[in-house]
């Protein structure tokens, strides 16, 4: 019995010492906030193997080896239990990179991973979403599902080549019934596998980058040039580092940070040039935020740099799933920005979902389109016409605290559009400097405790 015993404890001990070597450690992160935010775990590659991509066949120029070559590197650093794919200086033509667990993309100074415009690239389909909705669609061009440990880093670019992706932004009728198909199919609850979006008529355009449903993600000091759609997409994901990087997007849809239900995020030190919001805080659309039921959640966005960008900071209008505890601060809009807000709530009475606790502190900006803040509560863009609605769920908005903001121009300070039936609770907008106002310092509808 005791012989037995011992040989249980030895290969108990084995076990142990082979998980705990097959794992990327992480290091915890202490981030300040106006509200309790866990320590943020973080990958740690610091002793991981390297292993160069030319060494697997990658070649400048030759989009198939590249992509085999990334591929088999990537798998070989999941194997080891960690490691750094390390794509070296030059332009590599590449097409879809898929992400496992322990593994770190690398670009040196001066390496381009130019990602291919073809869409049969991104085949075959992956479980990804859709504005908000579940699916499956083209694969994000970098896409991590269901991975642990993972890190994209370095000086390099990441870049989108945009000649078909530029002819799938019209949104004619064809690709209108596709995405009212695909609201149906969440609205009854269908299960994903079975919401097939990869036809001739939907052109859903993928993601640049999605981590799907991952955790302890890093992602630090890389360029991104170009995307087909949202540009960096955590989804369903938790313990979130976005630090450091440039973006410029200038398509359609072009945001530059999704967190949809996702939570413990930092993003920081980044510089963001987009054609659509710089941060785009999201939570699901009606039924798919309703059924996961996991809120985007404590968010921290601070020292950051918007040269454009419809707002610093949107939140929804996707957020069925509720969002709570957003943190912005230190961040800067050039003067010269093409900006609608700082900050904008948006959502409609098919949403549910709540927002409360958003704090957004020391910042400034130069000429602003509309104002500060801007809250609606009827915000459905094409889905007012595309299908009626036949849930109603209306949106409980509070604590939403603003302090020591200097824009020099705007229309307005606030545009706050309540519901009359739920009024916005609890703002406060205190130490806002305007040099020029040319409507109303505040535009309020259906509001309940304003201080300024």
């Amino acid at each position: 019995m005791k012989k037995g015993i011992l040989t249980l404890l030895f290969f108990t001990s084995i076990l142990f010492a082979f998980t705990a070597k097959s794992e990327v450690p992480t290091t915890k992160l202490k981030v300040n906030a106006r509200f309790a935010m866990p320590d943020i775990l973080v990958p740690d590659f610091s002793k991981t193997k390297k292993l160069l991509i030319t060494d697997f066949g990658a070649v400048q120029g030759d989009k198939e080896k590249t992509s085999l070559a990334i591929s088999q590197a990537i798998s070989e650093a999941n194997k080891l239990g960690g490691g750094i794919v390390v794509v070296p200086k030059g332009e590599w033509l590449t097409g879809k990179i898929h992400l496992k667990s322990n593994v770190n993309l690398h670009l040196n100074k001066g390496a381009v991973l130019l990602f291919s415009e073809n869409p049969e690239d991104y085949l075959p389909a992956v479980h990804s979403t859709w504005e908000g909705l579940e699916c499956l669609n083209y694969s994000p061009l970098i896409y991590a599902y269901q991975c642990k440990n993972i890190a994209i880093t370095g000086e390099g670019e990441l870049k989108a080549k945009q000649d078909v992706w530029k002819t799938w932004y019209a949104r004619p009728k064809p690709h209108m019934e596709s995405i009212k198909r695909l609201y149906n199919l969440a609205g009854a609850y269908t299960p994903v596998n079975e919401r097939q979006m990869v036809n001739d008529t939907a052109h859903l355009r993928p993601q640049f980058i999605q981590f799907n449903r991952s955790e302890n993600i890093l992602l630090e000091g890389v360029t991104i040039t170009n995307s087909p759609f949202w540009t960096i997409h955590p989804y369903l994901s938790k313990n979130v580092v976005i630090r450091k990087v440039k973006v410029y997007a200038h398509g359609h849809n072009n945001d530059g940070v999704d967190p949809e239900m996702s939570q413990n995020v930092l993003i920081e030190d980044c510089v963001f040039d987009q054609g659509d919001d710089a941060i785009a805080i999201k939570s699901g659309r009606n039924p798919e935020g309703w059924r996961l039921k996991i809120p985007s959640k404590n968010i921290v966005i601070r020292n950051c740099i918007v040269k454009n960008g419809h707002q610093l900071v949107a939140i929804g209008s996707e957020l069925s799933g509720g969002i709570e505890n957003v943190d912005i601060s230190n961040c800067t809009v050039v003067d010269g920005a093409k900006l609608n807000h700082l900050l904008f709530i948006k959502t409609n009475e098919r949403m549910g979902g709540y927002v409360k606790n958003i704090y957004a502190s020391n910042l400034t900006a130069g000429k602003i389109d509309l104002g500060v803040l801007g809250i609606e509560t009827d915000v459905l863009y094409q889905w007012r016409a595309l299908v009626p609605t036949t849930i109603r769920k209306l949106t409980p908005i509070s604590d939403i605290h603003l302090s020591n903001i200097v824009a020099k121009d705007v229309q307005f300070v606030s545009r706050i559009l309540g519901q009359k039936e739920l009024p916005v609770k609890n703002v406060s907008m205190k130490n806002i400097v305007t040099d020029t106002v040319h409507d109303k310092k505040q535009i309020h509808e259906n509001i309940l405790k304003f201080q300024n």
